[in-house]
């Protein structure tokens, strides 16, 4: 199995995994919140495509695989912990599996404020 190597130390953690931010790298706007494995940020620098790795499915996943909804990696930044990672990112279609353009769709009190882009029973059937 190939080691995978960063040019700057991550702390991945106990389970092998760090967050990734995933902000649309032309409005800033904030579109997921995911979690990275070792393997999936290493294939997210080799093909300029997120990857992410899914803790329900316990399997690395491309962004869009299904829904062709992709997001093309412009940067990938660190926190100054190394901690968590920021992608910034070109979106095509929505960021979240449920149709809006991002997964932070909705306020605390429950008021929808983000823009549905997809029917997501159309996308996934």
């Amino acid at each position: 199995m190939q080691e995978e190597r960063f040019d700057v130390d991550l702390e991945f953690g106990d389970n092998n995994l760090i967050p990734a931010i995933a902000q649309d790298a032309e409005t800033g706007d904030v579109l997921m919140l995911a979690y990275v494995s070792p393997k999936a940020l290493t294939e997210t620098q080799n093909t300029g495509l997120a990857h992410y790795y899914s803790r329900s499915r316990d399997e690395l996943w491309k962004k869009g695989g299904s829904s062709g909804h992709v997001q093309r990696v412009e940067e990938i930044r660190v926190d100054c912990d190394g901690d968590a990672l920021l992608y910034r990112i070109d979106q095509e279609g929505g960021a979240c599996h449920t149709g809006y353009r991002s997964c932070f769709y909705q306020t605390i009190e429950g008021e929808t404020v983000g823009e549905k882009v997809f029917d997501p029973d159309e996308v996934y059937e």
